[in-house]
């Protein structure tokens, strides 16, 4: 949306369904998405004191970073991938380690791109006149190149020699090549050192629900929103905002709160409090009983669910556990000839009998009783 600065509100999940990457410290209180966060390297590679002259060399059906390092036998942070990509329709180049990620989003945001894709073939071919997987930034001509701060403080690197199976080493940059800018376009990978303390940075999975924009006069200055001050004269608004995610609220809470049964929703947000489950709805003493629970919950303002269902106990107990509402009440033969009812709380294994008359109470009290 734009602004100065943006902050957002993750539940961190458990599960692979959470929708962001976050990483954060195990130390201090710094946390980001992947798509900002940074980091300090906890074992930079080894600097080497002089450059040494460039040599090309053959690398054979190698193209993929593994294949380069086993065959030319060094490490992948000393290696140099030339990523070509489509911002807008026109070709850029990005140099990242060969041992790290390149993030698309950070990318996007240097360029100051509207669309960011990768190049197909045909275009890596045109640009470098080579293959997919040889691509190099010496003598690439006529295309940006944007290099991660990493790659600057390298020496002696390698890189695709922008030829079919060649690579050149001891490559260094600004004496062989020169970056067009330098900015930060990787992940930043977990285990390595905060950037405000020496913690280091775990990563986890999570589910936006919440966000706040600060907008500064962004959009008051476009549409020539202004007020008076208390000197009388016009000036901007200073506009903000906030969303909370609706449809991102559920689909978090039942990441965050299930078991191997199905969901188990929060009490605030369960779609209802209670569900009835007479064990045969066709028996009328089981439908009449039903029933009349259900009217004394809603009567009480407490939202029920009732299964209507002619199928067997097991099927609706099933049921039950995967839809998830907090509160379960029973209805069974034994217990209602002893004008009684089961009551369980889905999140627990014990059920206990109460009074059929006092159902509206007993309700009320476990429903006090949990999150």
């Amino acid at each position: 949306m734009g602004g100065k600065a943006a902050h957002e509100f993750m539940l961190i999940v458990d599960t692979e369904g959470g929708e962001e990457t976050l990483l954060f410290c195990d130390k201090c209180e710094y946390a980001a998405n992947i798509e900002k966060a940074t980091f300090r390297e906890a074992n930079p590679p080894r600097v080497d004191k002089e450059l040494k002259p460039m040599k090309e060399v053959d690398t054979p059906g190698a193209s993929t970073i593994e294949e380069v390092t086993a065959f030319l036998n060094v490490e992948a942070r000393k290696l140099v991938k030339t990523l070509i990509y489509l911002a807008d329709g026109k070709p850029v180049a990005a140099l990242i380690r060969g041992d790290r990620e390149l993030n698309l989003i950070k990318l996007k945001n240097h360029l100051g791109a509207v669309e960011l894709e990768s190049a197909p073939a045909s275009v890596v071919m045109e640009v470098t006149d080579c293959p997919v997987g040889f691509a190099g930034p010496i003598g690439l001509k006529g295309v940006p190149m944007v290099v991660d701060p990493e790659v600057t403080r390298l020496r002696n690197f390698v890189v695709g020699a922008n030829k079919n199976d060649k690579h050149v080493t001891n490559v260094n940059i600004d004496r062989d090549f020169t970056a067009t800018s330098v900015a930060d376009i990787i992940n930043a990978p977990k285990g390595e050192l905060c950037p405000h303390c020496d913690g280091h940075l775990l990563e986890k999975r999570g589910i936006e629900v919440g966000n706040t924009f600060m907008l500064g006069t962004k959009y008051s200055e476009s549409m020539d929103a202004k007020f008076l001050d208390a000197e009388g004269n016009e000036k901007p608004f200073i506009m903000g905002s906030y969303g909370i995610g609706i449809t991102r609220t559920p689909q978090a809470a039942v990441e965050r709160y299930h078991d191997e049964k199905g969901i188990v929703w929060p009490k605030n947000i369960a779609p209802y409090l209670v569900e009835i489950i007479p064990l045969n709805y066709d028996r009328e003493d089981h439908h009449r009983a039903a029933e009349q629970i259900y009217r004394d919950l809603v009567n009480n303002k407490i939202d029920c669910l009732l299964d209507d269902r002619s199928e067997r106990a097991g099927v609706k107990f099933n049921d039950a556990d995967l839809i998830g509402i907090p509160a379960r009440i029973v209805i069974g033969d034994k217990s209602l000839k002893e004008g009684k009812i089961e009551l369980k709380y889905r999140g627990s294994d014990k059920a206990g009998l109460v009074d059929k008359k006092n159902v509206v109470e007993a309700v009320r009290d476990l429903l006090n009783e949990v999150n």
